[in-house]
């Protein structure tokens, strides 16, 4: 079912009317995006399944009752509303992002714009691969605009400005994120399933090449003295570092992958079982229903982290400094949106530093510690 309140705009192709619209907005990045980009003076259109729940996301947003919704239950029913209604901006925060961002995406085109918050290779790759369509159609497109792609990527981008390619980059992403009380749901269930599934990767002579996942494990003191571990894992960070470094050799860590030597050993077998399409619905049903507690995160800041070597024995190392992980997440969706609303990007498909600078992390909030 798709319901939508019209308040008018251009229509026609390449056209756009003003709006920006965030798909996913009752969810908790959702949310946060929606009362930014509101406090900020631009006209934003919340979409999602539920219209008394985007009453809610309103109401916490600031909105009044009376503003325009879109009620739509399917990428696809949202892309045939972007089509018809054509937004400025539409960013989705509603997960699954290797289905959802290409159908969301192209229908952005031509001359709207698309922001998400993706952070696996297939993902990340996926929307990159659309940098043709973007350019020919006057389009921006932005993905991993979130904690870990950004803080990293930012970094690597820092330490390589003005110096030649390096030879070797490693990236960890250590978010610090309270949690709220409530069910997992099945958007992050997924997500959780797929990286077990989908294993490591890493580069090496170029290549992005399989790896196990765990590998490559790290214990990280941070400037502030805290500490914590992070492992290997297949990740839009991977990606991101690559592209902005052009380095042969490029890892990426996470503190989200698992680090104990049991768990580690059997993750490649958990993944064989959870590749099996039964198994995999299973999982993701039974995880997204997991009800959690509230809890404060694990550390004061989250932290980005980056190493990079040359050829030569050069070396250089730096951190970005945030708060909470998902809300600096939503601070950098927020960011980006409203570049693009006014008028900032080139045409493509970008990760967020490589469309708007490695600056965008401290326009977020962050802090750059560098050696």
């Amino acid at each position: 079912m798709t319901e939508t309140s019209r308040t008018g705009g251009t229509t026609g192709e390449g056209s756009t009317n003003g709006e920006i619209w965030v798909v996913g907005a009752t969810g908790r990045v959702g949310r946060g995006v929606t009362a930014r980009l509101a406090a900020r003076g631009l006209t934003v259109v919340p979409v999602g399944r539920s219209r008394e729940r985007m009453a809610a996301a309103w109401a916490e947003a600031g909105l009044p009752g009376d503003a325009k919704v879109v009620v739509a239950d399917s990428a696809e029913r949202i892309a045939a509303e972007i089509v018809r209604e054509r937004p400025r901006v539409v960013v989705n925060t509603m997960g699954a992002f290797a289905a959802t961002a290409p159908v969301i995406a192209r229908a952005c085109m031509p001359g709207g714009h698309y922001v998400d918050q993706a952070n696996d290779v297939v993902a990340v790759e996926g929307l990159l691969a659309l940098y043709d369509e973007a350019v020919r159609a006057g389009s921006t497109l932005v993905t991993g605009a979130g904690f870990g792609v950004l803080a990293t990527e930012a970094l690597v981008a820092r330490l390589c400005d003005r110096r030649p390619v390096p030879h070797r980059v490693r990236v960890d992403s250590v978010a610090s994120v309270a949690v709220e009380a409530g069910v997992l749901g099945a958007a992050l269930a997924a997500s959780i399933v797929d990286v077990l599934t989908a294993g490591g990767r890493r580069y090496e002579n170029g290549r992005l090449v399989t790896s196990r996942l765990g590998a490559d494990p790290q214990h990280l003191t941070f400037p502030d003295g805290e500490s914590a571990k992070s492992a290997g894992v297949a990740s839009g960070e991977l990606i991101a570092a690559h592209a902005v470094s052009g380095a042969a050799f490029v890892t990426a860590t996470s503190s989200l992958a698992p680090t104990a030597p049991l768990t580690r050993a059997l993750l490649p077998l958990l993944g064989r079982l959870l590749s099996v399409p039964a198994l995999r619905r299973l999982a993701v049903d039974r995880l997204g229903r997991v009800r959690v507690k509230a809890a404060p995160g694990p550390r004061e800041h989250s932290w980005g982290h980056a190493v990079v070597e040359w050829a030569d024995g050069t070396r250089h190392e730096g951190w970005l400094r945030a708060g909470d992980g998902m809300d600096f997440t939503a601070d950098v969706t927020a960011a980006v949106t409203e570049l693009l609303a006014r008028g900032t990007g080139r045409p493509g498909a970008w990760t967020p530093a490589a469309a708007l600078g490695p600056g965008l992390a401290t326009t977020a909030g962050g802090t750059f510690v560098l050696d």
